[in-house]
């Protein structure tokens, strides 16, 4: 096809991303990460050109968590990653094809830099298939976002029969013969877009809980503050996941403060979702949480959408039936999913549906919105602090999508000075009013960063 693109270059660099407070995971804490951005040049079959820009944070206690390795080395071993995957995809790229046909001829082959990496620095924990995709992930936004600018149309409209050379079937099975990704898309972005505003296990909920050592920079300091400012009314609450008293005080006391400071706003829509970072013994462990929450605080039970991840990300390891836990309240698989077989046994175990997260490949997303579509299940949009033009991506997925309520959207808590002339050109996107942000405009060539 005309539109099909060749890779002229992909490059990358890195800076640090120093955060604002800690970002508690279950394996740790962020202070640090290095912000990856890969440019991308191309050239479509007619001549037309384009450059696309892809960005993530290179989140080695999400992606590769361990007791090994340092932090410094896992983050040298990712930069090298992210290197290789630009070359892998820039060789795939000689042959002229749409982004989706790109990456996903190429997976085999960037699925097998883990263990080349592994290899090449001696490493004493071998780099898994979650961070190498996590790796891949800006060039294969950066490709993405050139094809549409060479094109001259959103990507998102560049994903039916009219710029594809292939239907589904070609990488997802005969089921989705005839279908394209745009079947499974909005005919154009919605106008807005409720944000999740992230609820840590450290942040303070009122000012008598703010630690002595938080920045004094003319941000809010708590979660009420939060939401007087920005009008927050979707909390993801990151919760223990092995104290089941605590995880029931906690989101408790959040669903009330949120409450009551909505209330004095004027607005009484709350929604909540839990994040036990895979730290629950078994799907018991939240079936008791949500039983003793509700006896506790039935509103804030009433709130909760879904429950994220609970359980350890092996699939095989940990193959628990999540049937009985989703019959009270849904659960969504999200780092167990790092290919296409994964997702169905994920479904197949009973899971209700799939996060979708930029930092896993704008192609994987795409397929995984297809195969939801064709289970019945739902996804959601979440983020690993995406700041820049990688919550620029994020929010446009979320835009042209069908997600479940809206989309993550914390590196306003963490990270809120970076990229500041990018926020200022596109002060909609990053600036939350009511809860949301405005979406409209992302229908601009790529992904919507151009002005």
């Amino acid at each position: 096809m005309q539109t099909n693109i060749r890779i002229i270059s992909l490059k990358a660099s890195f800076r640090p991303a120093v955060f604002r407070s800690p970002l508690k995971f279950g394996s740790g804490e962020v202070r640090q990460q290095s912000l990856a951005t890969v440019e991308a040049e191309v050239e479509t079959v007619s001549g037309k050109r384009g450059r696309g820009i892809g960005q993530i944070l290179l989140s080695d206690l999400w992606a590769w968590p361990g007791q090994i390795l340092t932090h410094d080395q896992r983050d040298a071993a990712m930069r090298d990653l992210v290197h290789a995957a630009c070359a892998v995809l820039a060789e795939a790229g000689r042959t002229p094809q749409h982004p989706i046909d790109l990456y996903a001829s190429a997976k085999s082959a960037l699925m097998a830099l883990g263990d080349r990496i592994t290899a090449e620095r001696k490493l004493a924990e071998p780099v898994n298939a979650l961070t190498v995709l996590l790796c891949a992930a800006p060039a294969d936004a950066a490709i993405h976002d050139a094809f549409g600018v060479a094109n001259g149309v959103s990507c998102y409209r560049a994903y039916g029969k009219e710029f594809c050379e292939h239907d589904l079937s070609r990488w997802l099975g005969p089921t989705f013969k005839g279908q394209y990704v745009a079947d499974h898309l909005q005919s154009a972005p919605a106008a807005t877009m409720p944000i999740f505003h992230l609820v840590g296990a450290l942040d303070a909920l009122t000012a008598a809980q703010v630690p002595p050592n938080m920045p004094d920079d003319g941000l809010p300091k708590t979660l009420e503050q939060w939401i007087v400012r920005d009008g927050v009314y979707c909390l993801k609450v990151k919760l223990r996941g092995n104290d089941v008293t605590w995880d029931v005080r906690r989101t408790a006391s959040v669903s009330e403060l949120a409450a009551a400071t909505l209330l004095g706003l004027n607005r009484r829509e709350l929604h909540l979702s839990v994040d036990f970072n895979e730290m629950c013994p078994s799907p018991d462990y939240v079936i008791e949480f949500l039983h003793k929450l509700k006896e506790a605080r039935p509103a804030a039970f009433a709130s909760l959408r879904y429950v994220e991840q609970p359980t350890e990300r092996d699939l095989e390891a940990h193959a628990f039936d999540m049937r009985k836990l989703a019959a009270i309240k849904p659960v969504i698989v999200d780092e167990s999913v790092y290919n296409l077989d994964q997702i169905d046994r994920a479904f197949d175990l009973g899971w209700s549906g799939v996060a979708l997260k930029t930092c896993k490949g704008q192609t994987n997303s795409l397929f995984y919105i297809a195969k939801a579509a064709a289970a019945g299940r739902f996804y959601t949009i979440q983020d690993l602090t995406n700041p820049g033009y990688a919550l620029v991506q994020s929010a446009s997925l979320a835009a042209w999508s069908s997600p479940l309520i809206g989309f993550e959207y914390n590196a306003r808590q963490f990270l809120p000075w970076l990229d500041i002339e990018l926020q200022t050109t596109m002060n909609e996107v990053f600036r939350v009013s009511r809860g949301q942000i405005r979406t409209q405009g992302l229908e601009t060539p790529g992904f919507g960063y151009r002005r």
